[in-house]
């Protein structure tokens, strides 16, 4: 009997601008709200058999506005969150590097999808990333993620890469 090896498909979530409202370096629980619809999409996307993997450039951190300690307290009451609405968030990974540091876990670089990979043996093919910056793209491309989705409510005209309002709205494309 052949045991398959089967590979886990996921959809990569960034967090500031996706997830939650950006506004700047984002530290705190009060100052952390939920995108409409974010709740609604996760589910969607476990019912299709995704995990979710949130992916996030923290370069806060490396700038002193907060700590890995404020980072950990906030990621682990947002997941609590995420629990309380019956979704699983497999992993959050996070570069704390400022983009001066030129370290190679800072989006566009893939080091952290590569380290998903690794850790929960994924399939690049069938996996997505959401972002709502241009670097969350080349992280894909970087990455060899075929698909990607850009969320941006001004939708400027770009061929190379599809745009959407919100997080909500990608799910007609992902069901595709």
């Amino acid at each position: 009997m052949i045991i398959e090896n089967k590979k886990t498909k996921v959809i990569f979530l960034d967090r500031d601008g996706v997830i939650n409202h950006d506004y700047g370096y984002v530290s705190k629980i009060d100052k952390f709200d939920f995108i409409d619809g974010v709740f609604e999409a996760c589910r969607y996307f476990i019912s299709l058999g995704y995990e979710i993997i949130i992916i996030t450039n923290q370069s806060g951190i490396g700038r002193g506005y907060y700590s890995e300690n404020d980072f950990s307290i906030l990621t682990n009451w947002m997941i609590k969150e995420f629990n309380k609405n019956d979704i699983k968030i497999l992993k959050v990974y996070h570069c704390p590097h400022t983009p001066s540091d030129n370290c190679a876990c800072r989006k566009p670089n893939p080091l952290m999808i590569n380290q998903a990979v690794e850790e929960f043996n994924i399939n690049l093919d069938s996996s997505w990333l959401i972002g709502d910056n241009i670097s969350d793209i080349n992280t894909a491309i970087n990455s060899k993620i075929k698909n990607y989705i850009l969320i941006d409510s001004k939708k400027n005209n770009q061929k190379d890469y599809m745009i959407v309002d919100n997080l909500i709205d990608t799910i007609n494309i992902i069901k595709n």
